[in-house]
């Protein structure tokens, strides 16, 4: 692939500083990067080393000055030869765009594959990719540019939207809906059966899962996720929503717009996630709990209590974070603690 710079200046919103019509052939970080290269150069330590790079071109901030770059610094330059430069506000989305460009996600093939086994009563967007031994079961709805990669099971009366990418070995179970733009990546089960028992004597009795879960547009799952669907109703995976590998997502949570959820988080049922939240890795919250939007809470943390809105919280249990730093201070010195209280309790029955 080709592109010009201008073509790239106008995928990302930025400023061609040099000639437009230059032409780019790949992309490379700044240390590896060759003439034909475009890379990116965001923080201090790399805009430094502006000289040093030997890419055909550099997306920089906007604040950047092509004046501080000497082509005479650079290592093994071509006579005539430097970097031109695309200077926008984000330098590294930017580059992210174009890493997009160059290498768009891999397809298993054009249309459906012979070897893929399709239901009846279905309905199919335009351009949609179905690879080999992929299960669609009946009443499926399926929007345009989809792509089901192989060995993915979608069960009946199941809703996907425009865009949405489904990696290798994915579950959606029956009446699920997922949006436009989804992500959900290789062995992920979306709609398996909330934990619900009741108490039978010795035994315990299963609670029928009759709601769905619903994941609306521009989600990514991870691998390996389990989201179940609620009891009643729906759990509900909202706008923007990115989760790491290996999170659960119990019945009838609600997350919110935008929230980051990290690797091996646990979330009990009927919790409700506020928007733009970081769940960090490892983090488990307990059910029925409230997390407010911007809340951030830390890895491990294990969250008994409603977290309110825009605070930090750390620990098990949890508590606000500058708090839990001291509380872990004081537990790595409980050993000299115990000595010298031990030592005191001495002395002072030596004195009785």
């Amino acid at each position: 692939m080709k592109k010009s710079l201008a073509e790239l200046a106008e995928i990302t919103g930025g400023e061609v500083l040099g000639a437009p019509e230059t032409e780019i052939c790949g992309i490379a970080p700044f240390d590896e990067a060759g003439p034909a290269d475009i890379t990116f150069a965001d923080a201090a330590n790399i805009l430094k080393r502006i000289c040093d790079t030997r890419a055909g071109a550099v997306i920089v901030p906007e604040y950047f000055d092509p004046a501080y770059f000497d082509p005479a610094a650079v290592p093994n330059a071509q006579p005539g030869i430097q970097p031109h430069f695309i200077r926008t506000p984000h330098p590294r989305l930017a580059f992210a765009k174009i890493m997009h460009l160059f290498f768009p996600p891999a397809r298993p093939g054009d249309g459906i594959h012979p070897a893929a086994s399709v239901g009846e009563h279905g309905v199919f967007g335009n351009d949609v990719s179905v690879g080999p031994l992929a299960v669609i079961q009946d009443h499926v709805t399926i929007g345009s540019r989809v792509v089901i990669h192989p060995h993915v099971t979608i069960g009946s009366h199941v809703t996907i939207g425009d865009d949405a990418i489904i990696y290798p070995h994915v579950t959606i179970l029956e009446r699920c809906t997922i949006g436009s733009r989804v992500i959900i990546h290789a062995g992920t089960v979306i709609g398996s059966d909330g934990y619900g028992f009741v108490p039978d004597g010795a035994a315990h009795f299963k609670i029928p899962q009759l709601g769905i879960v619903q994941v609306d547009d521009d989600v990514e799952i991870g691998a390996c996720n389990t989201i179940d669907r609620a009891t009643f109703g729906k759990t509900w995976i909202q706008q923007g929503v990115k989760t790491d590998n290996h999170v659960q997502i119990a019945h009838n949570v609600v997350v919110g717009e935008n929230t980051l959820i990290v690797a091996q988080v646990g979330i009990a049922g009927s919790t409700r996630i506020g928007r733009n939240v970081t769940l960090a890795g490892q983090a488990g919250i307990a059910g029925h709990l409230t997390i407010g939007d911007f809340a951030v809470v830390g890895p491990q943390a294990g969250v008994t209590r409603n977290v309110p809105a825009g605070t930090v919280v750390s620990g098990t249990p949890e508590m606000p974070h500058k708090q839990w730093l001291r509380t872990s201070r004081i537990i790595q010195r409980l050993p000299e603690l115990k000595r010298k209280m031990a030592e005191l309790e001495k002395r002072l029955n030596e004195q009785l």
